[in-house]
């Protein structure tokens, strides 16, 4: 039996595979049962560009070998293809195994802060919202210049974020190399690490999806992971912390960290993101004395 929906076709021109059956999922998504008894898993991006930067962030991420990253089957205009993952509960012990993982990831490294994967374009996204993958060498200079003010602009343009209320965040901008903590080298980051992007597999083993993948501080991930919540978050962190210990003081930056992400949620959804990405930046400041 053929089936002649976009997603199938993708599918089949991706894995070469005939197509025997679709079901739609959640988010968008498409499973696609195959010909030779797999199922894949198709995703259409707003753009072309969205898929090749999601396709090679999830290629440079299983490079590491470290956390497991479902399979790219490959690309097919605005189509993703990828591996189906078998859903299963969250546990103690498949956290503490993904909190070694993610420490082995990071520590795999990245030529630079900001550098994009491997055949990944400069111009990407975090979700559906554009980033600029833009190397640089010093971590609070970068952060500041390509992740936070940025979004803090268009915050502002857009009436989110009041001209007098941005200036807490500019101040943190100016004071990161103080707030910044012990020099680290560019990790290689998931990018978007929020609880959606996290799957806990039937195997006991966490996989990681829809990257926003480059080159940047290691505690910048941990942050974005506590940022929304995730099950077993002590337990993540005793397993980061067992294989990578983290820079003391680290639970004090996290807010800084999370700047980047809660300004790009205010652009996205609006002003009680605004709110928090304010909260963030004044208990930054007051940290500072």
């Amino acid at each position: 039996m053929g089936f002649a929906g976009s997603s199938s076709l993708v599918a089949a021109r991706c894995t070469g595979r005939a197509v025997t059956g679709e079901r739609p999922l959640a988010g968008g998504l498409t499973e696609v049962s195959l010909d030779d008894g797999r199922t894949v898993v198709v995703k259409f991006a707003d753009d072309p560009v969205a898929a090749r930067a999601e396709a090679a962030g999830l290629r440079w991420l299983a490079g590491a070998g470290t956390v497991r990253i479902p399979e790219v089957h490959g690309v097919d205009g605005r189509g993703l293809v990828t591996e189906r993952v078998v859903r299963g509960p969250a546990s103690a012990g498949a956290a503490v195994r993904f909190g070694r993982d993610l420490a082995g990831l990071h520590a795999a490294g990245a030529p630079a802060f900001g550098a994009a994967p491997p055949g990944g374009p400069e111009e990407a996204y975090i979700g559906r919202a554009p980033i600029r993958n833009v190397g640089g060498d010093d971590w609070p200079r970068w952060y500041a210049a390509h992740r936070v003010l940025p979004y803090l602009r268009l915050a502002v343009d857009a009436g989110t974020v009041r001209a007098a209320e941005a200036a807490d965040v500019e101040r943190v901008c100016e004071r990161l190399p103080d707030l910044a903590g012990p020099a680290e080298r560019p990790a290689r980051l998931h990018g978007d690490l929020w609880s959606g992007n996290v799957l806990w597999g039937a195997d006991g083993h966490v996989r990681l999806i829809d990257p926003a993948a480059h080159g940047g501080h290691r505690e910048t991930d941990l942050a974005m992971l506590r940022l929304f919540g995730c099950p077993y978050p002590e337990r993540i962190l005793a397993g980061y912390e067992e294989t990578a210990p983290l820079a003391d003081g680290w639970t004090d930056r996290v807010g800084v960290h999370q700047l980047f992400p809660l300004l790009v949620h205010a652009v996205l959804f609006g002003r009680g993101y605004a709110e928090q990405a304010l909260a963030a930046a004044r208990a930054a400041l007051r940290h500072l004395g």
